[in-house]
């Protein structure tokens, strides 16, 4: 089935259905898991999220580009997502810290979109049926195929199965300092540093690197593949787990051993998001595909050691199955949405970590105390180190 343009953008899903818009960003082609993200605020940070790669994010809120884009705002070099679909036309911007329009800013990222969709009637789509992969194309002269569009969407990769994290990795290891932002500063370099941290990175993003500045962390990243050995010449004081795309059992090939020796030496160890599924392997558990994953800014989880609600933002699809941690395993927060793991702590190491995005990029800020329960198991490690 072909159509002869008048509107010059589509996306098709891999069941067939498909919706009409307008094209923005970049012309051309897209596919990719389709996914939606509740958020109000920070499409900039959600677009340069890392755990996005192989990803076409649906924006549920309708107004996206009232902030324009900045050098500022980015959590990773470039845009790791396959392609964004918004309801309304790109909002004009205003706000002072505004560099680009979001419209050119997706054109230098080389990201395809489409706008004038009906992401209610889309986001209900998903809901129901699953995750799925879908194809953007954004043809400003000549016809798109639908057929041929189903066919490339439902020949995409599954997510399942797919190291991804060696795709958004750094290729060396860099030394971070920065802190967060400060109106009339901007970020703030940090030398106030009571811990050296050694972060693994599966897809990190640059606000969690800058929590763990706040916190009187001096980080060192290193990439995925890292090893042990490696990691511990750093003589750190306490390894952090980054969050990440793709499927933890793939990363986990290489990244459980890993995370296993450094189990063994007893170091303080706090993970997020894919680090916490990764962890969760590494202890003995597993780990399952959701229907729909948690992707959005206000996403209640119960903290059962102080018994706190906290509003969190999440970013991900997969999830650690409960039942399958051995008993010196504790949950430690769970959803108020689902019910699902949201994070563990070991009963007998200094080791813990959460689903969730404790750094609030964007998002609310609730859960910043995590990095400092991380620094704080630090402090009571080297305490027992120097008693002992």
């Amino acid at each position: 089935m072909k159509h002869i343009n008048k509107k010059d953008a589509v996306i098709v899903l891999a069941d067939g259905t498909h919706f009409w818009g307008k094209g923005i960003g970049a012309t051309g082609v897209t596919v990719g898991e389709l996914c939606f993200n509740t958020s109000m605020t920070g499409y900039q940070e959600i677009l340069t999220d890392p755990s996005y790669a192989g990803q076409i994010i649906t924006f549920t809120f309708p107004h996206i580009g009232n902030v324009g884009t900045n050098d500022e705002d980015t959590e990773a070099d470039k845009a790791f997502c396959n392609g964004l679909i918004v309801r309304e036309d790109i909002t004009q911007p205003a706000n002072w810290r505004k560099k680009d329009h979001l419209q050119t800013w997706l054109e230098k990222n080389g990201l395809v979109g489409i706008s004038n969709v009906d992401t209610r009637r889309l986001t209900r789509h998903i809901r129901k049926a699953g995750f799925c992969n879908a194809a953007i194309a954004y043809v400003t002269d000549g016809e798109i195929d639908i057929d041929y569009l189903k066919s490339v969407a439902a020949g995409h990769t599954l997510m399942e199965g797919l190291d991804l994290a060696q795709d958004v990795t750094c290729s060396q290891p860099y030394h971070w300092q920065e802190g967060g932002w400060e109106i009339g500063k901007g970020y703030v370099k940090r030398n106030d540093f009571k811990h050296k941290i050694v972060a693994i990175d599966f897809g990190i993003k640059r606000n969690i690197l800058r929590c763990l500045a706040d916190a009187g962390c001096d980080v060192t990243v290193v990439p995925a593949r890292t090893s042990a050995e490696e990691i511990l010449a750093y003589n750190p004081d306490g390894v952090f787990l980054s969050n990440g795309p793709g499927d933890p059992h793939a990363t986990g090939q290489y990244a459980v051993p890993t995370i296993q020796a450094l189990i063994e030496k007893n170091l303080p160890i706090f993970g997020i998001c894919l680090g916490h599924q990764l962890l969760g392997i590494a202890l003995g558990g597993k780990t399952a595909k959701m229907a729909i994953g948690h992707r959005g800014a206000n996403q209640p989880v119960k903290d059962f050691t102080t018994n706190k609600v906290e509003i969190t933002s999440q970013n991900h699809g997969f999830c650690v199955l409960e039942d399958s941690l051995p008993d010196n395993v504790m949950r430690s927060h769970v959803s108020l949405f689902d019910g699902t793991l949201e994070g563990i702590a070991v009963k007998d190491k200094p080791i813990f970590a959460v689903q969730y995005h404790p750094e609030a990029s964007p998002g609310p800020q609730d859960s910043f105390y995590l990095f400092e329960r991380f620094t704080s198991m630090i402090d009571a490690h080297k305490k027992s180190k120097t008693a002992a």
